[in-house]
């Protein structure tokens, strides 16, 4: 995916997202921010991911958005904070230590055949009637899968049967611009 956003972008984004964490954490509100920067008002999903001493903490995106970027960032980030089913909301005593990565993506482009994911390039987001999965595109390289395996954890993410990307499901792909703290 080409570079949507500057650094200094980047770096504003990281910090609308760190703030907000904070605030809504600590007063259960969410700080007002405007900006006339390109890039944060661009409409593109994110996802806001969250780790602590290294492990996911929280990851909560949309894949689209009609409000500019830094508002879903704020919205997604107070998500993976407090919302992600995985984890117990955030307390005070988590904002003493926590790094914070945001995946800007790319629209999805739904594939004819699985050959067409590039695994460390692409994210999966299965379908299978209410069943819905998705993994980031550097999920896979973080931990050294093919493209067999992960389909097989994107479809497990799913709630779905590992090789259930074999069979009538519908497969979509996207990229993204990755940056963190």
């Amino acid at each position: 995916m080409t570079e949507l956003l500057s650094k200094k972008e980047q770096k504003d984004l990281l910090k609308i997202a760190r703030d907000t964490i904070v605030d809504y954490v600590t007063n259960r509100t969410v700080p007002t921010i405007t900006t006339a920067s390109p890039g944060l008002n661009l409409h593109s999903g994110c996802f806001v991911t969250i780790k602590q001493q290294g492990e996911l903490r929280g990851c909560i995106g949309n894949f689209v958005s009609d409000q500019p970027l830094y508002l879903l960032v704020q919205e997604m980030a107070v998500s993976a904070a407090t919302r992600d089913p995985r984890f117990y909301p955030m307390k005070q005593d988590d904002l003493a230590d926590f790094t914070i990565d945001i995946s800007v993506l790319s629209p999805l482009a739904k594939v004819a055949s699985v050959e067409e994911i590039q695994v460390g390039v692409h994210g999966i987001y299965i379908v299978k009637g209410s069943y819905r999965g998705v993994l980031l595109p550097q999920v896979a390289t973080e931990y050294g899968w093919n493209r067999d395996q992960f389909l097989q954890h994107t479809c497990i993410k799913a709630g779905l049967p590992e090789d259930a990307w074999q069979g009538e499901c519908d497969i979509y792909i996207f990229s993204a611009q990755v940056f963190g703290e």
